[in-house]
């Protein structure tokens, strides 16, 4: 099994919308206001109107959940799932929170991704999984995303 590099992502986010507590956890949904993506067999725009469900655990750690609909520079359109894991040291949760720059080396930040389109040029998208690392600033996610080949 070999990584690829697909493509770095940035990722626009709104501010987060907090639901509270519920039996899973504090319920938070961070809407996608717009990016880009940029890759040596992918690159377009992110549109807006996407969002992550997430969820934060006592500990700390957040798992998330996002959906969001992605243009390629030629004009295809994908549906983009990524599922992960944030955590770190509760200092540097707390950092990240209040929007402060925090190196990614000081925690731990992965997605999964999935991709869908019924577009023939990107079909291989749809039968390609994904893994990528991560980081959060205060208004956006980057990530670069690595194809398992």
């Amino acid at each position: 099994m070999r990584l690829n590099h697909l493509a770095s992502f940035e990722v626009g986010l709104d501010t987060v919308l907090d639901l509270g507590d519920s039996h899973l956890g504090r319920r938070r949904v961070i809407n996608i206001i717009g990016g880009s993506f940029n890759g040596p067999r992918l690159r377009g725009k992110i549109l807006p109107g996407g969002a992550d469900w997430q969820v934060l655990h006592p500990d700390g750690t957040a798992t998330i959940d996002t959906r969001s609909t992605l243009r390629t520079h030629d004009g295809a359109h994908l549906y983009l799932i990524t599922n992960g894991v944030r955590h770190g040291p509760p200092d540097v949760l707390r950092r990240l929170a209040a929007g402060e720059a925090v190196d990614p080396a000081e925690y731990y930040f992965r997605l999964f991704c999935r991709f869908e389109t019924g577009d023939e040029r990107y079909q291989w998208l749809n039968r390609t999984l994904a893994v990528a690392s991560a980081a959060r600033t205060a208004d956006a996610v980057r990530y670069e995303a690595y194809t398992l080949d």
